[in-house]
């Protein structure tokens, strides 16, 4: 996502101290974060799932698009600069190449995800285990409408499987 940073203009550098919460999973914000430098902890439900160091990292950008409160927690573990895009939502309307590039983001995402699950379902397929249901998980996830991207955590079930 360094070829993001080519992209960025009309919005302001600053500094994040340790410790503080770029994003707050449940809230929302409208903004669209691009790390310069530093290292932030991604947290979803309690739980860090992944610790991001690469500049040109970018946050915000689902609960933006999906028009939804942030989906996790994005925590500063170390002196940060980012650069903030304050009306995210208007900045992706007039830089297409911007747009293009978060939506080839994703979709190498979505292809990572698809892939693992797919991998999971052939080698638990016939276990009888509650890994044998990758395929529920992944025909679900396939036939989702938009604006029904609520999936259930470890504390509550998704009620669709």
């Amino acid at each position: 996502m360094t070829d993001f940073l080519r992209h960025c203009t009309g919005g302001h550098e600053r500094a994040i101290v340790v410790g503080t919460d770029l994003l707050q999973e449940g809230h929302s914000t409208g903004h669209l974060y691009i790390l310069l430098e530093g290292r932030l902890e991604v947290i979803k439900a309690g739980a860090t799932v992944a610790v991001v160091s690469e500049p040109g990292a970018l946050f915000g950008e689902m609960s933006l698009l999906l028009e939804q409160p942030h989906t996790a927690t994005v925590r500063a573990l170390a002196e940060c600069r980012i650069y903030e895009i304050l009306d995210a939502s208007r900045f992706l309307t007039e830089n297409p190449e911007a747009t293009l590039a978060i939506a080839r983001m994703l979709a190498q995402r979505l292809n990572v995800a698809n892939t693992y699950l797919a991998d999971l379902k052939r080698q638990y397929a016939g276990h009888g285990t509650h890994l044998a249901m990758v395929g529920d998980v992944l025909q679900s996830m396939i036939n989702l409408p938009p604006q029904q991207v609520a999936p259930g955590t470890d504390l509550e079930s998704d009620p669709r499987l």
